[in-house]
């Protein structure tokens, strides 16, 4: 039980248990207080430690399974990730923190009379913040719009509509109230069907862009010259944009063979023909099931572009305080896109 000994989860907070912890196993595990390969204490064990309800921790470890920081091995229990997510810059996030704590010291004030004031600031911030705001989600998939709401409100404090793409001309017709979503986010490949649709209904669209994991480039750039890489996932189209995003890397070393949904026989034709299988963690068990003994599986459920999720945050934030400056590719300013205007995650603008 030493794993726990760390962990601690506060009732009395504002903030959701469910959350407080998924929070501390993230920090854990990237810190590497919790190794790689690591088993997972129960979770009846981790309920009991921490005194709270059995079915919170078991959706913690959901969140984090779905996230890419765990893995369940049937029969054996939930591991670290052998490679999981890294978030962007958590040596500066960690430096930052540690600096508002030092300034807030120096006025006095305890780390919990910080957290207080920040959560009350947040309570008086512009309504664009507020967990009423409706954000529209547009993509071709089941599997695409429940990745990228999930990515979308672990990050910001908003409610996101999925519609599958071929459905959304019959609901704005049929539903769409004046200003209902602040904003509509979509990939780059529907973003124009997705401008025209939404043309005139003053509704800015966010184009957001999903790549794999530097930790994964990072190990398909260490294989040797030639490897046959396939990939694989719980859909057809959440595949085509992991191998996009790979192919995107230029790994000179790799060759990508191709794609497979898990449901049906191009999976079992794909594993036969490659020696890594890049997956996303839902399609991993069944790859492992269909590949030979020397094939490798690296899983990676990407990661949502930071510099689209800070766009949209800018954007939503800016419609109640006039504009609010988005860093742009080149390092100088500009002013979040009004409605006519559509945005992308290099900090370019154009209109639609």
């Amino acid at each position: 039980m030493a794993i726990t000994m760390n962990l601690h989860v506060d009732a009395r907070s504002p903030i959701p248990i469910r959350r407080q912890l998924t929070e501390q196993l993230k920090h854990a595990i990237e810190s590497d207080g919790l190794p790689r390969d690591q088993a997972l204490p129960s979770i009846r064990e981790l309920a009991g430690f921490l005194g709270i309800n059995a079915n919170t921790v078991a959706r913690v470890i959901e969140d984090l399974k779905q996230s890419g920081y765990v893995e369940v091995r049937r029969g054996r229990g939930v591991f670290v990730a052998a490679a999981p997510p890294v978030r962007p810059s958590p040596g500066l996030r960690e430096g930052f923190l540690k600096d508002v704590v030092i300034r807030a010291a120096a006025l006095g004030m305890t780390a919990d009379d910080l957290a207080v004031g920040v959560l009350s600031l947040a309570g008086v911030r512009p309504a664009a913040i507020d967990g009423a705001v409706e954000v529209l989600l547009v993509e071709c998939s089941a599997a695409e719009l429940d990745f990228f709401a999930r990515q979308l409100e672990a990050h910001l404090p908003i409610r996101v509509d999925k519609v599958l793409l071929g459905e959304l001309k019959a609901i704005t017709r049929r539903r769409i109230p004046a200003r209902r979503w602040r904003a509509a986010v979509t990939s780059f490949c529907h973003l124009p069907e997705v401008e025209r649709v939404l043309s005139g209904r003053g509704v800015p669209v966010v184009a957001l862009l999903a790549e794999a994991h530097l930790e994964t480039l990072h190990r398909l750039a260490q294989l040797p010259k030639g490897t046959r890489v396939g990939v694989a996932s719980d859909a057809l189209e959440t595949a085509h944009n992991l191998e996009h995003s790979i192919a995107n890397a230029a790994l000179p070393n790799i060759v990508l063979v191709g794609t497979g949904p898990v449901e049906g026989a191009a999976l079992g034709r794909l594993v036969q023909r490659v020696d890594v299988v890049v997956c996303s963690s839902a399609a991993a068990e069944r790859v492992r099931q269909l590949a030979a003994a020397g094939v490798q599986v690296m899983i990676d459920d990407r990661a949502l572009d930071q510099r689209a999720i800070e766009m949209l945050a800018a954007l939503l934030v800016g419609q109640n305080g006039g504009t609010t400056a988005v860093a742009a590719s080149d390092g100088r300013t500009r002013s979040s896109a009004g409605p006519s205007e559509r945005r992308t995650p290099r900090g370019r603008r154009s209109h639609g």
